[in-house]
């Protein structure tokens, strides 16, 4: 911490955690919301750019996680450095820079600018979340209460897909100034990233001892709950940045979520190219459609972490949502009608994003500082190799069999793979 603060009187926890909310997790809320928007607006894109400029689904697929590529080479370095240095400005930066970035996607023709491009985008948001939940969300909420801050803070990637599938689906039939709906959907998706991290900078404290909005005595409080996180874990095992790099526990962390994200971008970037040929229904209606089983994830995220703060227990309650989602995953292509397919959507939805806020507590339980940071950075780096694999195979089997059903099988096997590894973890 920066400076030892004089107690100023009792803490009011319900204002405090009023403050919290609003100076903390609205601003982290709004930056994920963004960030989501600018990760997945490709895969509305892609009902009429692919058509446009000629992409198989095998350069859309290779496009879609090539994004990876670029976040995991820069992850662990940001998410270190941001811990070091500035939270508040690191994220500033990447705002700023994968806005601009995003834009560029309009003005793509070719494969390889396509690839450059969502290279470049990755390479620039990366580390985003990483210093959410490493450098930013435990200085200011105990471990106890870090599943329910982190789950109310992912759920913005549902909101965000509530909000961005309509208005996708309505961009993409448009035309204005000789640009075609899917380079206006990039151009306009853009605008909020470049905006919102000068914001950003403004809004966000590093520590709660630079907040102005807090009194001495809810400054010392944070601090001194902070300190008693770290000394614990120091106590039990203190942890470099290096080996907490090299633990069995966050390599076995990694894998989950490397066999996780897989199933979670292979099903949330195919996943309006599959609605719309198993139904028919146009792009705005897919966008719509969309909601649904978003809402449902909403939902299940929140259950899960509000009973994961309320009990302690984050085995199960990671493990359960990832056999729901295979389920989904695996009946989906056993079923032929729509509405059965739907459901099945749906029954991913819920799975998929279920977990979130109770996984990204869990580094958090034995790590702490710039060894949580680059765990955490590690970690998610494994998740977005599965981002890369995840669109690039279901891509390619779509491209050799004509029909999703064989990688959406693959897929499942990942997901049902890090339920079962998940209860292989260390009760914390």
């Amino acid at each position: 911490m920066t400076a030892q603060l004089n107690t100023g009187g009792p803490i009011d926890q319900k204002r405090l955690d009023r403050l919290r909310l609003l100076h903390v997790l609205l601003p982290l809320f709004i930056g994920s919301i963004i960030a989501y928007l600018d990760r997945v607006n490709l895969a509305y894109a892609g009902l009429t750019m692919n058509k446009d400029l000629g992409f198989s689904a095998s350069v859309f697929g290779t496009g879609a996680g090539i994004f990876f590529a670029g976040y995991v080479l820069f992850e662990i370095p940001g998410a270190v450095l941001a811990e070091r240095w500035s939270a508040r400005l690191w994220l500033t930066r990447i705002m700023i820079s994968w806005g601009l970035i995003s834009a560029l996607m309009a003005w793509v023709h070719t494969e390889w600018q396509f690839y450059a491009v969502r290279f470049l985008l990755g390479a620039a948001e990366a580390s985003f979340y990483p210093v959410a939940y490493a450098s930013v969300i435990p200085r200011w909420f105990t471990p106890a209460e870090r599943p329910r801050a982190l789950a109310l803070m992912l759920t913005s990637l549902q909101i965000s897909a509530i909000i961005g599938s309509p208005l996708a689906g309505s961009l993409l039939s448009l035309e204005l100034a000789g640009l075609k709906g899917w380079q206006l959907l990039f151009l306009v998706e853009a605008v909020p990233a470049v905006a919102f991290g000068l914001v950003l900078w403004f809004w966000l404290c590093d520590w709660p001892a630079d907040a102005p909005w807090l009194t001495a005595a809810e400054k010392q409080h944070l601090a001194d709950a902070y300190a008693a996180d770290v000394s614990r874990k120091q106590s039990a095992q203190p942890f470099t940045v290096w080996q907490a790099l090299a633990s069995r526990e966050v390599l076995k962390l990694g894998l989950i979520y490397f066999l996780w994200i897989t199933g979670f971008w292979g099903f949330n970037y195919w996943l309006p190219t599959v609605l719309q040929e198993a139904s028919g229904w146009s792009s705005l209606r897919v966008g719509w459609m969309m909601v649904i089983p978003m809402a449902v994830a909403l939902v299940a995220m929140l259950g899960v972490g509000h009973s994961a703060s309320r009990t302690g227990e984050k085995r199960w309650h990671g493990a359960i949502p990832m056999f729901v989602a295979a389920l989904g995953m695996g009946l989906a292509p056993l079923l032929e009608q729509p509405l059965l397919r739907f459901l099945c959507v749906c029954l991913v939805g819920m799975g998929v994003y279920g977990a979130f806020g109770v996984w990204w507590s869990y580094p958090s339980t034995f790590l702490a500082g710039t060894a949580a940071a680059g765990a955490i950075g590690l970690i998610n780096s494994c998740g977005n190799v599965g981002g890369y694999l995840g669109p690039y195979l279901t891509g390619v089997v779509k491209h050799w069999t004509g029909s999703f059903d064989l990688a959406y099988l693959c897929l499942a096997v990942s997901l049902l793979g890090a339920g079962l590894l998940m209860l292989t973890l260390k009760r914390r």
